[in-house]
């Protein structure tokens, strides 16, 4: 039976049933990729496994009839499963400051190794992960990637009940955390295959901003959830900061079998990833990405230690018999400023905002430092808030160079194209950007071992930041370059 035509801008049962023909019906069940033929723009084509073979974004006719709402609801599921894996991704930054409360005994150096190890597993992860979408199809990986999240959670939830746990099985459990810092490579890819080109900066930028989202989310519900699965003990459950999120994982696996497709036009373009690496800007751009995005993953994953380790008494505040952490505030600011970064980037040029943020990222990064004699946890609050406020800022705008910087620094006759340079760029960016998550946490550690205080790391960033913003300035924005005309 052929899929009936769209009318509604809502997708029905016939418009979703695999499309199948007399010759179809004679032959044995594909498995594996369908082709991509041209085909009708009133309605989809679905083939057995949920295959679109007929997406075609940029026609209007499709897209206005069933292409925007089936990319809407592929959107929706996307995105939770990616708040999902960013929840995941940062568990062990919050759970770690209760682990002397329940009888662990570590050291100040493995506890940093617990926040860090996520974010460098998660960021490595997301080289190989960009690559799955055209591998397994988009809807295929995502059920795949939320089940994966599984691992950590279920792990959390059978060890952390037994302070005898060796220490090397916590790191093991902690590097599993990194399955959830992957989704947001291939999330990412998914979706960009959805969208029209005039709609992908805006779907893209969802999709980002509801995954980081699940980053202050966490922070925020799994001190209230330890302490009140406690039922009055003295001692938080720290058991349930896996179990609770393991019933959302369930769901997200079963919507996306259910609500999500594969399009079979997204092919595995391994030859523009490769020669994407050749090109001096992907490293440029990757280096100012570790100070933007590496900033947001490196301070959201520690911040929760620092305030313990800094402020104790303002470590938690008891609501109603709930441990609440304000440590949740940073990411979330950061999270919801992420689009504004790239709207400003819009109107002024983003090499232009970058420079402005990292400057006074250094000053405020300054700031931390020489009010911590003043005692004061609301203002080391505050700093911290403009802190993460700017970090979102930055990763906006920084993201939003890339596809321009590759337009004018590819030339014409690349056999590879700009755009599916710039593509394999977002990605492979995004990826590098992580490792920042790794390198704040230990680089603090460091501080701390050896001076039994922060001030030198946050120094040392300051004068990163500093550094960044001379890089951006003397590629992207020195007058008389491509660049600066362009308004990069």
């Amino acid at each position: 039976m052929s899929p009936t035509p769209h009318t509604s801008g809502q997708l029905t049962e016939e418009q979703t049933r695999p499309a199948t023909t007399a010759d179809d019906a004679a032959q044995p069940a594909r498995t594996g990729r369908p082709d991509a033929p041209a085909g009708p723009t009133d309605r989809l084509v679905v083939e057995r496994g949920r295959w679109i073979t007929n997406w075609q974004a940029e026609d209007r006719d499709f897209w206005e009839g069933p292409g925007r709402p089936t990319a809407r609801q592929n959107l929706i599921w996307s995105v939770f499963c990616e708040f999902l894996g960013f929840a995941v991704w940062q568990l062990w930054s919050v759970t770690v400051i209760f682990l002397p409360d329940v009888g662990f005994s570590l050291t100040t150096g493995q506890q940093f190794w617990l926040v860090s190890l996520p974010p460098l597993v998660g960021a490595t992860l997301r080289i190989p992960y960009s690559f799955t979408v055209a591998l397994f199809g988009g809807r295929n990986w995502t059920i795949i990637s939320a089940a994966l999240l599984l691992i950590p959670t279920l792990a959390i939830t059978l060890t952390l009940g037994n302070p005898d746990t060796p220490t090397w099985v916590l790191f093991l459990i902690a590097a599993a955390a990194g399955f959830g810092g992957g989704n947001f490579a291939s999330s990412m890819s998914n979706i960009t295959f959805f969208y029209p080109a005039r709609e992908k900066g805006a779907a893209l930028g969802v999709n980002a901003a509801g995954g980081n989202l699940g980053v202050a989310v966490s922070q925020f519900l799994v001190p209230i959830v330890v302490s009140a699965a406690a039922f009055g003990a003295l001692q938080p459950n720290l058991p349930m900061a896996g179990l609770f999120w393991i019933p959302f994982i369930l769901v997200a696996i079963w919507g996306a079998s259910r609500f999500m497709h594969n399009l079979s036009h997204a092919k595995n373009d391994i030859a523009g990833s490769l020669s994407t690496l050749k090109e001096k800007h992907l490293w440029a751009i990757a280096l100012i990405y570790i100070g933007t995005f590496g900033s947001f993953m490196g301070f959201g994953s520690v911040f929760p230690t620092l305030i313990t380790m800094t402020f104790p008494e303002f470590s938690s505040f008891q609501v109603l018999g709930a441990a609440l952490s304000l440590a949740f505030l940073g990411p979330l600011v950061g999270s919801l400023s992420r689009p504004w970064g790239g709207r400003l980037a819009d109107r002024s040029g983003g090499a232009r905002v970058t420079v402005a943020t990292f400057l006074i990222m250094a000053v405020v990064t300054a700031l931390v430092v020489l009010t911590l004699p003043l005692e004061n946890f609301w203002l080391y609050l505050v700093l911290f808030m403009v802190l993460f406020t700017l970090t979102g800022v930055a990763n906006g705008s920084s993201y939003r160079m890339i596809p321009i910087v590759f337009r004018l620094s590819v030339s014409a006759d690349d056999r590879v194209g700009h755009e599916r340079k710039a593509s394999a760029a977002l990605g492979l960016i995004g990826a590098m950007g992580g490792y920042g998550g790794f390198a704040i946490p230990q680089i603090l550690n460091a501080s701390h071992g050896s001076t039994g205080a922060f001030d030198v790391a946050f120094w040392g960033f300051a004068a990163a930041y500093v550094g960044f913003a001379a890089l951006t300035w003397a590629v992207y924005l020195r007058p008389g370059t491509v660049f600066s005309r362009a308004n990069v």
